[in-house]
């Protein structure tokens, strides 16, 4: 018996819809889902400022802080989590700058400090010094913490690499800052 091409493809297409159908229906029996008791996405109202601020500062909660894993953080880990760095930055002493500035004694230096460089105007307004805060801070999101950086870095979101980030700068000098 010989079947047309139009009869192989139309049967190819039930016998794709019957599999699909069936996993499904298989699937639905094997895995039960329940309902969420609270929505997983809260959309805040314009007019509920209060409900906005509070669940803002949730949010930030939930952003771990890495000061708490900086004892405990590992400089070669940072090193290599600092490769994604190395494409803007040196870190040698006496390195030149390249799109960044270079990073040697970068802790406890003043912001927007680096000879030889061309700051943001936001950068150079920021004014203090790089403390381990600071480095925690513009790690995680450096527009956040200087809004009209350069920088277009998105940041490092895992508490635990920015804590290795920061134990690496930290070693990144003749005579390294003591931890906080």
């Amino acid at each position: 018996m010989h079947f047309s091409g139009w009869e192989k493809i139309g049967f190819a297409v039930l016998v794709a819809a019957w599999v699909t159908f069936g996993s499904n229906l298989i699937g639905n029996a094997l895995v039960q889902t329940d309902t969420l008791e609270k929505s997983a996405y809260q959309v805040i109202a314009q007019g509920d400022a209060e409900k906005g601020d509070q669940a803002i500062k949730e949010v930030s909660a939930v952003v771990e802080n890495a000061l708490t894993l900086l004892a405990s953080a590992d400089p070669e880990r940072g090193k290599k989590v600092f490769k994604k760095c190395k494409a803007c930055h040196s870190a040698d002493e006496g390195g030149k700058n390249k799109v960044g500035p270079n990073l040697w004694d970068i802790v406890g230096r003043a912001k927007g400090a680096a000879a030889g460089f061309k700051y943001s105007g936001a950068m150079t307004e920021k004014g203090g010094d790089w403390a381990y805060q600071d480095l925690d801070s513009f790690l995680t999101n450096p527009k956040s913490f200087v809004s009209g950086t350069k920088m277009s870095f998105s940041g490092l979101k895992k508490a635990a690499d920015r804590a290795a980030v920061i134990a690496y700068l930290r070693t990144l000098s003749a005579a390294p800052k003591s931890l906080p």
